[in-house]
């Protein structure tokens, strides 16, 4: 074989990743994919806790020292004061219902009507809760797009009501208006209320859920997409990422035997 014919030969310095670097890849992989499996997790097991514990700590002063759990048991039991809170609102909606219990609600309320500062609070905050909470509202059950905060660039936005005829008859225009409240990433509940024509709205088919997850992901999850789906292809995907890295790491390419003349 003259030299003419013989292979080009790899240069010292384009030699294949070590080793090490192929285990530090995985590491890495192993890691982030473990993270994505225990960190949902943890979050909501964390804010699970830490909502039961704070409604523990309003509710525990109001009972009795005799009916509380740590007083016959060695350690506390969480959970027991959201339990109370549960029943005793049971309790009051099915006291409220009757004939007596709508009377004192209604002496209650003559009453805090009375109070200057009070009244403004209460009477807000009750229709605020009637309307979340009874069911038959449409408040925040759609969701629309708004020019804003500039031509050309749009925010997710909750539809709400249409506006008073007081402050109807103050809007400029003779369009019909719509409020609208527009959630900030990513805490949806910090945001803007304001009044929108309702040509300027696009309605989109979303639920409140997603868009809530939309906002708080900051676009990073897109509603439509099946989690489990997305999770499983980020898992498969660093599976084999780490394979790949194994792979290259653990192959050395074949000596070239070369035969001189």
């Amino acid at each position: 074989m003259n030299r003419e014919e013989l292979p080009p030969t790899a240069p010292p310095d384009e030699s294949p990743p070590e080793h090490p670097r192929g285990l530090m890849a995985r590491f890495r992989n192993y890691f982030l994919t473990g993270l994505i499996v225990a960190g949902p997790v943890a979050i909501t097991l964390y804010l699970t806790w830490w909502f039961v514990n704070w409604v523990d700590s309003i509710v525990r002063p109001f009972v009795p020292t005799a009916y509380r759990p740590e007083t016959y048991l060695p350690f506390g039991l969480p959970g027991s004061g959201l339990i109370v809170a549960v029943i005793a609102l049971t309790l009051l909606g099915f006291l409220t219902a009757n004939l007596i219990g709508r009377t004192l609600v209604d002496l209650g309320e003559r009453l805090l009507g009375r109070m200057p500062v009070v009244r403004a609070i209460y009477r807000g905050l009750k229709q605020v809760f009637e309307t979340l909470f009874s069911g038959k509202g449409s408040s925040f059950r759609r969701v629309g797009l708004v020019e804003f905060p500039s031509p050309g660039m749009w925010s997710i936005v909750l539809i709400s009501q249409s506006p008073s005829a007081n402050i109807a008859s103050q809007l400029p225009g003779e369009e019909e208006h719509i409020s609208v409240f527009l959630p900030c990433a990513p805490n949806p509940t910090t945001g803007f209320f304001f009044y929108v024509p309702k040509s300027k709205i696009i309605e989109v088919d979303m639920s409140t859920e997603d868009a809530a997850t939309l906002i708080m992901s900051a676009g990073v999850v897109q509603p439509g997409s099946d989690p489990q789906k997305r999770n499983a292809a980020a898992l498969a995907g660093m599976a084999n990422a780490a394979r790949v890295a194994n792979s290259a790491a653990t192959l050395q390419p074949a000596a070239v035997k070369v035969k001189r003349d």
